[in-house]
């Protein structure tokens, strides 16, 4: 029995009745397009965990063979012969090495997206297929109700012709120039320079151009259908090759930890990567090892072609390719730095203790010059300066006199946690080979030498801080902090400011300063400037040889540490102009410095402070510190989590294990009690 179609619920029918039965309404559409982004409209799902059917258009044709033959020329009329090169060869792929351009052009897309000329099938696809679920429902259709439309309207498949504007010409051309730009640009300098093992080799990437023009031969010219076997050594030859070219982008990624890399180098080799796997995805469609191949193949085709229209415009995949290698390098570095600020045996233990002492001095020195600028009359500009000029060489010299800044190491031995999860390896009396209880124990070891730095900072810069304030008093007659002490003292209340912001403020800052360290030291490795300045001319002829190699050794060991230092300082120095000018409360709280101002504030008021504001002070000091820490600590473990690709599942283990480990050795976290 025939089915009633007008009285049927299927959406997307009522279309087909409506313009393709025997009144040929499409023919009348002023815009035809839409007729086709109304059926994609009504087949869409409203959610991805609808099943999308086409069985009641199948039947439709069935049962309607005037609607079928109507629409098959109204397809054949919107998509015959229309160009779509440009989506294999350019959709999706980086088309500028300008980190920031492309992925300002990627935004702007996604509110105003480009629209190709209208005689391209990439046209017709941003305006049916203009959602990026539609790639996930439309590949969740049936495969078997798929071919069976594609055989209902006898649709032609992709190896019937060659000629101009014929898909299998679309396809070469789209390969021609992905061959060809990744070729150029795996020739540059810069990224020849990333595989020297390639120097007396053949270039696969010219080879495999040579190759594809056989390929491109033999389907046009010597094969009736147009097609290769999977068996055919042309082919295969093919395939092999673009291995090769694979082999050589690996190479030049896995050499960057001996040779730094650039943002730019990173973005030509993902752009080359992408052009390959562009190849690698394409490449499948030449073959038919079966007659039902050639059916499928077109499916596939246009499925992919969607696709790759659909995520051209992709941002999130777009910053994490291009940031996750050159993460890598940062955090290689900070994870080497920060291998020296976990102690392991009490000898190291008290060498921390005492490093961090020095620190403590200096900060306290740094406390009280700060507090005597602020006395200066300038402008809010002049004393973002000033307090930067003074945090800037204070971290400095406390990093060149070997001493330690407490909050400095979260953000360096994070990095060093996780390489040692991803490499299992970690240096621990466990013989248990649970790589998370190892972690634990690592995890104590960096706890306690960051608890014993806070230690030695904290009671050191407030003693000094304390000392220096009075000395100033008895020599000079002029107690410096009587006018700022109740700000002093009420800047370390948790409860009577906003401490804890501004202590999370100082976290974040803390965490910048590493990256700035790795990213120098990345920089600075593959530019070769440690070699640069040890081979000098001018150098070695002035100040000799030897000094000159001396000269590049400390560079190379202090120079990413010391410009780290200097745009920490300078962080901390101008936030709370910044604040000021922006109308924010913004500004930093450090536990060091909170522990040389509760001195300042103690001395300001003449050691008569109410017991409740200066308990609340003394508390603040631990808050601050603690939130420094974690703040810091929880940004760089993120960033080493991602650069590394540890899965985050990782985490719920590891925090079990630190657990446990501290329910059963609570003061290992505290002291080096480990035998």
């Amino acid at each position: 029995m025939k089915l009633s179609f007008r009285k049927r619920k299927g959406k997307a029918v009522s279309v087909f009745l409506t313009y393709f039965d025997a009144r040929r309404g499409w023919k009348r559409s002023s815009n035809p397009l839409e007729i086709l982004t109304h059926i994609v409209e009504k087949l869409r799902p409203t959610s991805l965990k609808e099943t999308v059917s086409l069985s009641e258009i199948i039947t439709l044709f069935i049962e309607r063979p005037e609607i079928k033959n109507e629409f098959r020329r109204y397809l054949r009329k919107l998509v015959g012969y229309k160009n779509f090169e440009s989506i294999i060869s350019d959709a999706g792929i980086l088309q500028d090495t300008d980190f920031i351009y492309e992925v300002k052009k990627r935004i702007g897309a996604k509110f105003l997206p480009y629209q190709p000329p209208k005689d391209t099938l990439q046209y017709v696809f941003n305006q049916v297929f203009y959602s990026e679920t539609d790639p996930i429902w439309l590949s969740q259709l049936s495969e078997t109700e798929v071919e069976t439309l594609f055989e209902i309207l006898d649709f032609a498949t992709i190896y019937d012709s060659v000629e101009i504007n014929t898909p299998l010409f679309e396809i070469f051309q789209a390969l021609r120039l992905l061959s060809q730009r990744a070729s150029g640009r795996a020739l540059e300098t810069n990224v020849i320079k990333m595989v020297p093992e390639y120097a007396n080799l053949e270039n696969p990437f010219t080879t495999f151009e040579y190759q594809l023009s056989k390929i491109e031969k033999l389907i046009f010219i010597g094969s009736a259908s147009h097609s290769v076997s999977s068996r055919n050594e042309v082919y295969q030859d093919l395939m092999r090759l673009l291995d090769n070219c694979f082999a050589f982008v690996d190479k030049a990624f896995e050499n960057s930890a001996k040779y730094g890399i650039s943002l730019r180098v990173n973005q030509d080799l993902l752009r080359i990567r992408q052009q390959l796997q562009r190849i690698q995805t394409i490449l499948p469609i030449l073959v038919v090892d079966e007659s039902v191949d050639k059916k499928r193949n077109t499916i596939k085709l246009f499925q992919q072609l969607i696709t790759l229209n659909c995520k051209k415009n992709n941002v999130r995949k777009l910053i994490d390719e291009s940031t996750q290698l050159i993460s890598y390098e940062i955090t290689q570095h900070t994870a080497k730095t920060g291998e020296h600020y976990i102690t392991h045996s009490k000898k190291e233990y008290f060498q921390m203790l005492k490093a961090a002492v020095g620190g403590g001095f200096i900060v306290g020195i740094l406390c009280i010059v700060k507090l005597l600028f602020s006395k200066v009359l300038t402008s809010d500009f002049g004393y973002a300066f000033l307090y930067s000029l003074n945090y800037s060489l204070g971290f400095i010299i406390i990093y060149i006199l070997g001493f330690t800044l407490a909050t400095k190491q979260p953000a360096m031995t994070a990095a060093s946690l996780v390489k040692a999860l991803e490499e299992g390896t970690l240096n621990t009396t466990d013989v248990s080979g649970d790589k998370h209880q190892a972690f634990a124990v690592l995890f104590a070891r960096l706890f306690r030498s960051q608890f014993i730095a806070f230690v030695g900072n904290v009671f050191t810069a407030f003693p000094v801080t304390l000392l220096g304030v009075w000395l100033i008093d008895l020599v000079f007659h002029v107690n410096i902090a009587e006018t700022k002490w109740t700000k002093l003292i009420t800047d370390l209340s948790p409860v009577d400011s906003l401490a804890i912001f501004h202590a999370a403020i100082a976290g974040i800052f803390l965490f910048l300063s590493g990256i700035i360290s790795g990213s120098i030291a990345n920089r600075d490795k593959f530019y070769e400037v440690y070699y640069r300045i040890q081979e000098h001319p001018w150098l070695k002829l002035r100040l000799g040889k030897r000094f000159t190699k001396q000269l590049s050794k400390r560079y190379e060991k202090n120079w990413a540490a010391i410009v780290s230092n200097f745009w920490f300082g300078i962080f901390l120095g101008s936030t709370a102009s910044i604040g000021i000018f922006l109308g924010l409360n913004l500004d930093i709280r450090h536990i060091t410095f909170a522990s040389g101002n509760l001195a300042l504030a103690l001395h300001g008021a003449h050691y008569s402070i109410a017991l409740e504001p200066l308990l609340w002070g003394i508390f603040g000091i631990g808050i601050i510190g603690l939130v420094n820490f974690l703040v810091s600590f929880s940004l760089s473990l993120g960033l080493a989590f991602r650069s590394r690709n540890t899965p985050i599942k990782e985490l719920n283990p590891i925090f079990v294990s630190i657990k446990n480990h501290f329910k059963n050795k609570p003061l290992s976290f505290f002291f080096p009690v480990e035998k």
